[in-house]
């Protein structure tokens, strides 16, 4: 690996003491800046400099020549070259093919790479003690002094904390005896982590396992290709696609796995490591910036060879990147709405072309724009159509709540509550699946029907009654439940309206008093340890119901876990989303296969109001290409992704006048070119949001048209003032 690289270094450009290099800065501009390389420095491009920019220091990184945009005289010197690799050329390529897609600064795109600055100074070694001399008198020692003595007399260098520890003093005990001259202090490097050892043999692969583990080596090491591997839930997708991380692991280039949801790391952390006796490193929001600052020097440095990550780990400098696997590639999480926004997996694909390497995209529900890919001869596929081990899918079938309602004040029908005490009482474990956090979605006045709602957004507040606060899902925004109606003053006349997870663990717990159960929602699964806490539970049949959001609608394997129960089947197929559909098939049918995965049969209860609706059918039926068939249609003739082009733009501030008036000038500036419409510019849907007022407009373009060309050239003929903000999505998922 480290080979490869040098080889790839030498070919950079080289520029010499006294010459111009443009800089960029990981800050919103649009270009790199001039500066002057020092006498006795030579720079290449690709590599991290400090520079002096306004009043403070910046770092950045050498982007190519000056341009002679400025005189000698205002030229100003960079201070220092950072002692850590260049930024490779495909991220650099990435960085520009990202800023050109989705209109936004190349310095933009820059700081998510350069998202640990920190990263840039080399780690400093840890300070640890050994034993210096021998005391002159052992008699004079006190029991403390000669406990520690004694532990670094048969162990390695300790640092303070972990000697203190050791030997049950205080750090006290351990500063006098390195004043005293009989321990002395020692820098002390961490050893490197365990590389995954590929030679481990994996489990026994089926033989349709084992035909798409081969084609997914075959690829590795044989340039860009995407391959979808398509299997049923339980079909042993990621034993697959580790195949083809052991076959990058072989040739000695590095991996990258891309997960939705850092808690659906858990159980698969613990699968990787009992495939290759090693641990990935990780990267995600919940580490720790130093955990962060490490893994991102490392990844530079060639020393780790499998990340897997959120989305951002996309834009790490990977030094030998050989392999990318997204998993749950149709996962709307993959999209990033705030700062630059992109669709990982869209641009993982741009990264494995432009890196020149393969790609694998995975998903029990791809999504529509892959199947069409795959369809039209532009990626490949590998089909899993049965579960590993012959276990049979569950069963499905759907509760007419019209018909067979709950009763009043509940949200479990009876069929649904029968089948809770059944599976339960049979030694099994059962998933309750609503994918609303907190108590309530509203709580309103009974008296005048005043309705609580964040003053910064518009949108209603959440009752969570387990921390007893009401919080908006969209800011963050946090207050406690008044006492009396905020309108009218009445006391005791505020009600909560609609079921939440807790509510319908209230009612799970009325019914059932002896139940044990768990709430599984990202308000309770904080981050990896305690998602890793709630798997060991389920696994050790601790906890007898789950009742849980989409957190846990996939990616999980509990043996025991025979019946789903899906208590509003009917949400999120109404609001206007043109994904509406898929987007509800491919959730329940995730959270559907976490029933019946090992040798116990598995049944699976959707409760609705719209039993004839297509995504019911196809769920209860099982003929997904019927209904992708049908969704297709609609789509190719509506000409709506993947059959054209959609791009947003938002415009927001906390001056709704002035918002209005950019609007209105960007709505009169609209483009005109052929398959090309503009509608708008309207409210949003979220038309308050964060304290900014929101108005947007939505661009529609036939599938050949350069959609960020055109939004270049409409943005250019509208002047913004500074307290107005124009958010422009490329192919957006979200329409609020």
């Amino acid at each position: 690996m480290a080979e490869r690289r040098t080889n790839a270094a030498v070919s950079e450009r080289r520029y010499r003491s006294g010459e111009r290099v443009g800089v960029l800065l990981p800050l919103p501009l649009a270009g790199a800046y001039d500066y002057r390389i020092p006498e006795g420095m030579a720079l290449s491009e690709g590599d991290f400099v400090q520079v002096p920019f306004g009043a403070r220091q910046v770092a950045g990184v050498v982007w190519g020549p000056g341009s002679d945009a400025i005189g000698e005289d205002r030229l100003k010197d960079v201070l220092d070259r950072c002692d850590v690799p260049p930024l490779p050329p495909e991220s650099r390529r990435f960085v520009h093919w990202v800023s050109g897609y989705t209109v936004h600064s190349l310095g933009s795109v820059l700081r998510m790479v350069m998202s640990i600055p920190e990263a840039l100074q080399p780690p400093k070694p840890a300070t640890a003690y050994v034993l210096s001399q021998p005391p002159d008198d052992d008699t004079r020692l006190s029991p403390a002094r000669r406990r520690v003595l004694d532990v670094l007399a048969d162990g390695p260098p300790l640092s303070a904390a972990e000697l203190a520890r050791e030997a049950g003093v205080g750090t006290s005990v351990i500063k006098g005896l390195a004043g005293a001259g009989l321990i002395a202090a020692v820098e002390r490097w961490p050893p490197p982590p365990p590389a995954p050892d590929w030679r481990r043999p994996g489990p026994t692969l089926s033989p349709a396992q084992t035909r798409a583990a081969q084609g997914l080596r075959r690829a590795v090491g044989g340039g860009f290709a995407v391959t979808l591997l398509d299997g049923v839930p339980g079909s042993g997708k990621t034993e697959v696609y580790f195949e083809a991380i052991a076959e990058t692991l072989e040739q000695g280039r590095q991996a990258l796995v891309l997960l939705p949801e850092i808690a659906l790391g858990a159980q698969w952390l613990t699968r990787f490591h009992a495939r290759f006796a090693a641990d990935p490193a990780q990267w995600h929001s919940d580490l720790t910036r130093g955990e962060r600052r490490r893994t991102w020097r490392a990844v530079a440095e060639g020393r780790v060879s499998v990340v897997v990550g959120a989305r951002s780990a996309l834009f790490l400098p990977f030094r030998d990147l050989g392999l990318i696997v997204v998993d749950e590639e149709h996962d709307a999480a993959f999209k990033q709405d705030d700062g630059v926004a992109y669709n990982a997996r869209d641009m993982a694909v741009v990264r494995a072309r432009l890196g020149d390497l393969p790609i694998a995209l995975v998903s029990a529900t791809p999504s529509l724009e892959t199947i069409v890919n795959v369809e039209d001869g532009r990626y490949g596929c590998a089909h899993l159509p049965d579960r590993h081990g012959g276990a049979p899918l569950p069963r499905v079938t759907v509760v007419d709540q019209r018909v067979d309602r709950p009763p009043r004040g509940g949200w479990l029908s009876p069929t649904l509550r029968d089948a809770v005490a059944e599976t339960v009482s049979g030694g099994a474990q059962a998933l309750l699946f609503l994918n609303r956090r907190g108590y309530a979605p509203l709580t309103l006045c009974r008296t005048c029907g005043h309705r609580l709602r964040c003053p910064w957004c518009i949108a209603w507040l959440v009752e969570h009654r387990l921390i007893g606060r009401l919080q908006c899902h969209h800011c963050g925004h946090s207050a406690p439940l008044p006492d009396t109606c905020p309108s009218c003053g009445a006391a005791d006349s505020l009600a909560a309206c609609g079921p939440g997870v807790e509510r319908l663990a209230e009612e799970v717990t009325d019914l059932f008093p002896d139940l044990r159960y768990a709430l599984a929602t990202s308000d309770t699964l904080t981050g990896p340890a305690a998602a890793r806490d709630l798997v060991r539970r389920i696994e050790e049949h601790e906890i007898d119901v789950v009742i849980g959001t989409q957190i846990v609608a996939k990616g999980y394997h509990f043996p025991l876990l025979t019946l789903v129960g899906v208590v509003d089947a009917d949400l999120g197929l109404t609001g206007g989303d043109l994904r509406a559909a898929e987007r509800t098939y491919q959730l329940l049918y995730q959270v559907a296969g976490r029933a019946g995965r090992a040798q116990r049969p598995g049944q699976v209860i959707l409760q609705t109001y719209m039993p004839e609706h297509p995504v019911m059918a196809a769920l209860v039926s099982g003929d997904r290409s019927r209904f992708l068939a049908a969704e297709t249609e609609a789509r190719r003739e509506l000409r709506m992704p993947p059959f054209g082009r959609l791009a947003a733009l938002i415009v927001s501030g906390r001056d709704e006048a002035a918002v209005d008036a950019v609007a209105r000038a960007l709505g009169r500036a609209a483009p005109a070119d052929d398959g090309v419409r503009v509608l708008g510019p309207a409210p949003a849907p979220m038309s308050l949001l964060r304290g900014r007022h929101r108005r947007r407009l939505l661009l529609k373009a036939a599938k050949d048209v350069a959609v960020p060309a055109v939004i270049r050239r409409w943005l250019a003929t509208v002047s913004l003032p500074g307290s107005v903000r124009v958010q422009v999505d490329v192919d957006p998922l979200n329409f609020l």
